[in-house]
């Protein structure tokens, strides 16, 4: 039985197969469009998927969207009404909902099919629902409770959970016009950085800062009994105005939702090319900590009252690394998993989970343990494509291909590492990765000068053996999809200045020989050499979606000035 999963006409629009459980494949359309956060029907994805199965989608049983235009329906329409949105703000959300209901039209459409060629049955999955079967079905545990929060999906922000086997349990929800993924939104769009998908910027400018704003900010948001919340309106413009959102050939963009209140009460926001001032910086710090002062409050009341020491975590909110590694210290939580692709993009997952579990009640299949399920190459064809070309290259023997690349990096080069299959999720988890010495106290300002070109209080993260990381970090985590942040032992940060940022943490990854063999061994040749068992790893990219075929990183190493690039076997220097 094939179950397609799919998060469509949203960003990081995203596709995922499974058979009989077990998944097969997931991508974002992203990566195939070479748009960041592409919205619209994922279509690329969606082939691509049906390609590692083997099959054409006639044999398909079930699609599984992640929207359903039903949900909460008349409180979208009592509150356009009572807060009067423009008829062009209406229109375009009827049209955005009559896409989703029109799924079906759209795979006949692009199928070439007749009607009765599609037997997949369709099930429209509510957005927050996919979420939570995104964290929980795909997790270990076999009971715990759930979180999805994010900024808006089907007209809501939060939802907590109980899950226990293949059944998900609602609890209570936090719906339109609050919530916390929007709060944190607007104050990105305050301090000036405008682009869809832009808060992760704000978590890394966080510890240049002091939390000189956070009594100010908590007026925007105010804490409710049974770990509820709500926006203070009249600092935000969404009631009245709606979440603008516009598709402009696939781009997702979003209008300003911050009130001239506002900026009353902080000063004019920031231009988007304004420097950036330590007032920005101590705003940064002080909308983080708000925001985790309210995570904190929702997780404390679901722990208290559920009795469970397991969360699983899904939502725009989820990729809050640096809140996700403080919550075992301020909540009772004991296990804590979120999955490789906690965003959006991982609600094509979790609508197939749904239907697979929940819906038609099967048993659990294998937990997630990695996220590699993405594109892949053979050796074959990546020496047909350099040949092609005129590009030389070396096939080392399997010693002196560790030896070569360990020698590259720690003589302060970069090196481009493409290997097997691409990561599902926006992080970069040493298949499509840019590596370098994180013992170089230049390598930050050699990455961003050589190929990043990126903010330079963006931190790079490192990629640490698993049976090391309580010998670096403060926690003993297995952190599989360098979800969390956590603090570097003081006596270790001077070893490792690269990855260590100004608050002395780092957003670890750790690697098994078992998810990801080839990188293990890459780390531990270079531990032997430097006994340091970690790299610094950064995605494979240059303003663009992480690389996702062998032609797109040649492209990347050759217009940039990396110093090495490694596809599969293959190693080429310049």
């Amino acid at each position: 039985m094939y179950i397609l999963g799919i998060n469509a006409y949203h960003g990081d629009s995203s596709a995922c197969i499974y058979k009989n459980g077990l998944i097969i494949a997931a991508s974002e359309e992203e990566r195939f469009t070479r748009i960041k956060h592409w919205a619209g029907f994922p279509i690329l994805a969606i082939k691509f998927c049906l390609a590692e199965a083997g099959i054409d989608i006639r044999k398909i049983d079930h699609i599984a969207i992640s929207r359903d235009p039903k949900a909460n329906f008349s409180k979208k329409v009592l509150t356009a009404v009572k807060n009067r949105l423009s008829l062009k703000n209406i229109v375009d959300r009827m049209r955005n909902l009559q896409k989703a209901k029109s799924i079906q039209d759209e795979f006949i459409n692009h199928f070439e099919l007749k009607p009765n060629e599609l037997k997949a049955q369709i099930h429209n999955v509510e957005h927050h629902r996919s979420h939570l079967a995104s964290a929980f079905f795909a997790s270990p545990y076999s009971e715990s409770a759930i979180l999805s929060i994010d900024g808006f999906g089907d007209f809501t922000s939060t939802m907590t959970a109980i899950g226990k086997e293949n059944k998900i349990e609602l609890i209570d929800t936090v719906s339109y016009p609050h919530s916390l993924g929007l709060f944190y939104t607007a104050l990105t769009q305050y301090l000036g950085f405008p682009h869809y998908g832009d808060e992760y910027k704000i978590m890394g400018l966080a510890p240049y800062g002091e939390t000189k704003y956070e009594a100010e900010l908590q007026q925007l948001v105010r804490l409710k009994p049974k770990g509820l919340f709500e926006l203070d309106l009249s600092y935000f413009k969404h009631t009245k105005k709606g979440v603008q959102m516009v598709w402009e050939n696939g781009v997702p963009a979003m209008e300003a939702v911050f009130s001239e209140k506002l900026c009353k009460l902080l000063g004019e926001a920031r231009k988007h090319d304004e420097p950036l001032n330590q007032k920005h910086k101590d705003i940064a710090a002080s909308v983080q900590k708000v925001a985790e002062n309210v995570l904190f409050h929702v997780l404390n009341h679901l722990q208290e009252s559920t009795g469970l020491t397991s969360i699983c975590i899904a939502g725009g909110v989820a990729q809050n690394s640096v809140a996700n590694g403080k919550i075992k210290n301020f909540t009772n939580f004991i296990q804590v998993y979120i999955p490789p692709a906690g965003h959006d993009a991982g609600t094509a997952i979790g609508a197939a989970l749904w239907v697979y579990n929940q819906t038609l009640g099967f048993e659990r299949t294998e937990p997630m343990a990695h996220g590699y399920l993405g594109s892949h190459y053979s050796n074959a064809y990546i020496e047909n494509l350099l040949k092609q070309q005129n590009i030389e290259y070396l096939k080392p023997s399997e010693d002196e291909f560790f030896a070569s690349v360990c020698d590259c990096l720690t003589k302060d080069g970069v090196v481009g590492w493409f290997q097997g299959r691409a990561e599902f999720g926006p992080r970069a988890l040493g298949n499509r990765s840019i590596l370098a010495d994180p013992r170089n106290k230049s390598a930050k300002e050699i990455l961003n000068s050589k190929i990043k070109r990126r903010e330079s209080f963006r931190p790079f993260a490192p990629s640490i053996l698993k049976e090391f990381v309580s010998d670096y970090f403060e926690a003993s985590d297995d952190v599989p999809f360098m979800e969390k942040v956590f603090k570097i032992k003081p006596e270790k940060q001077p070893e490792i200045p690269a990855v260590t940022h100004l608050d002395g943490t780092g957003r670890l990854q750790s690697v098994t020989a078992e998810h990801n063999p080839k990188y293990h061994k890459l780390i531990s040749r270079f531990y032997e050499q430097t006994g340091t068992p970690i790299l610094l790893n950064t995605s494979f990219n240059e303003n663009e979606p992480i690389v996702n075929s062998p032609q797109e990183a040649l492209d990347c190493f050759l217009r940039t000035k990396m110093d090495m690039l490694v596809l599969g076997d293959i190693i080429i220097t310049r």
